[in-house]
């Protein structure tokens, strides 16, 4: 799960912080309900990152040069350290990792074999424009949690230098070669529909998670508030596209 951020894509995450997320962890976590779903969402994160750093280390083998290769090695590094980050967190709030994460292994594991790209590019756009999606869905999650939890899911979520070398090579293959954008165009357009998809299974199977989500415990979403945040999300990946030189 490659996450990278739009520089314009703004959410109500600007805003003052109340109720829960004006709390430190100490005080929100004595509520059952919201540690669950804060065990759930770090889970699913941490699962998210180990996965992100394993199809990096397969991207690079895609690579059509050695400089591709050690920079796409480089990220993946970054992503494993994402992961420890939150390995540890959820050991430090005495939670076991492994059995944070398995509730998610299935639907991530399926997400991303109903999306293996067949070539250099698409594994580009796959990091840049997919798994994107689901780090704006986590971030407006974010804005939303104790303070303790929110820096350390922003601080995961920040992007690791994938964003502007997946435009660059894009680009080139596009300018060299335009009907590749076509193709990449519907690929993109595919990768949207299944990382929302995958994004909403994550918090439908999870009791605790979308109940904090949806107006429970926590500062829920109202159902208006959850139609302007997938609208802030489709507005990013549009941004996103135009960066790479892609039709919506």
């Amino acid at each position: 799960m490659r996450f990278m951020t739009t520089p314009d894509n703004t959410s109500d995450a600007a805003a003052e912080p109340t109720g829960v997320a004006a709390q430190n962890w100490a005080t929100a976590s004595a509520e059952p309900q919201y540690r669950a779903a804060v065990v759930d969402l770090l889970g699913a994160l941490a699962y998210g990152e180990l996965a992100a750093f394993e199809r990096l280390a397969e991207d690079a083998k895609l690579a059509p040069t050695l400089a591709d290769k050690a920079e796409l090695a480089k990220m993946a590094s970054a992503e494993f350290h994402h992961y420890e980050k939150l390995r540890d967190r959820l050991t430090e709030i005495g939670a076991e990792p492994t059995e944070a994460m398995e509730p998610f292994v299935a639907a991530l594991d399926g997400f991303h074999k109903q999306t293996a790209p067949s070539d250099w590019l698409e594994g580009l756009v796959k990091a840049y424009v997919g798994d994107s999606i689901a780090s704006d869905f986590y971030r407006e999650v974010a804005a939303r949690l104790d303070s303790d939890t929110r820096e350390l899911v922003l601080a995961v979520l920040d992007d690791t230098g994938h964003a502007g070398f997946a435009v660059e090579k894009v680009r080139a293959a596009i300018d060299a070669d335009p009907r590749v954008g076509g193709r990449l165009a519907l690929w993109a357009r595919r990768l949207m529909g299944e990382a929302l998809s995958q994004s909403q299974r994550v918090v439908a199977d999870r009791d605790a998670l979308s109940t904090m989500l949806v107006g429970g415990v926590a500062d829920g979403f109202d159902l208006a508030e959850v139609g302007r945040m997938f609208s802030r999300i489709t507005e990013a990946h549009t941004k996103r596209m135009a960066a790479l030189g892609l039709a919506a």
